[in-house]
């Protein structure tokens, strides 16, 4: 008998290609990090994800140089803020089908029940915001950050979601997050 292919948060398979995916990045400080999984995921998965970020300890703002980065490269930072994990577990809050974790003390908290049962993978990258040095070395630790995202979530929106079952798909997260330098191919695992 052939394994039903991946409904994440429950959708049909046949759903699956038509349905914009809902992914959440947290982070601790929702700053850095998780501000650039949001972004990149949705200028990379326009159409067929819609991205947020949010943390379990929420920075009062964004970090100037997320900003900075973010905006060199053509990124509309208008509406980004940090924000509570929290928002994404009340009612009204939008159905997860994804959750991706991007810091180990993130992954390490109880996170909050959210709605629509996502898939989870722990996609762990250092935090630039705690870089020290010159000025050019906290904007080379950031880059590098956005440049392992930028990798990971490529290989993300390239996974053929219609043709892999619940757990394969849960395998090739996983792999993604495992992936050192977090330029493996998608067909790693």
């Amino acid at each position: 008998m052939r394994t039903r292919p991946a409904s994440p948060a429950g959708t049909s398979n046949r759903d699956c290609e038509d349905k914009i995916f809902n992914v959440l990045f947290l982070c601790t400080g929702n700053s850095a990090r998780s501000i650039m999984g949001e972004c990149i995921l949705n200028r990379l998965g326009i159409g067929r994800f819609k991205a947020y970020s949010a943390g379990s300890h929420p920075r009062e703002s964004v970090h100037p140089e997320t900003l900075k980065l973010l905006r060199g490269m053509n990124f509309d930072v208008s509406g980004l803020r940090s924000k509570s994990w929290t928002e994404f577990a009340q009612p009204g809050a939008p159905e997860l089908d994804f959750v991706f974790t991007v810091c180990d003390d993130a992954a390490r908290e109880a996170c909050p029940v959210w709605p629509g049962q996502p898939m989870t993978a722990h996609w762990g990258i250092p935090d630039p915001a705690a870089a020290t040095g010159s000025p050019a070395e906290i904007a080379l630790a950031f880059a590098d950050t956005f440049r392992m995202l930028n990798n990971r979530i490529s290989i993300f929106t390239a996974l053929p979601f219609r043709s892999l079952d619940r757990l394969a798909l849960q395998k090739k997260l996983d792999a993604i997050g495992k992936s050192a330098s977090a330029g493996a191919s998608a067909s790693a695992a």
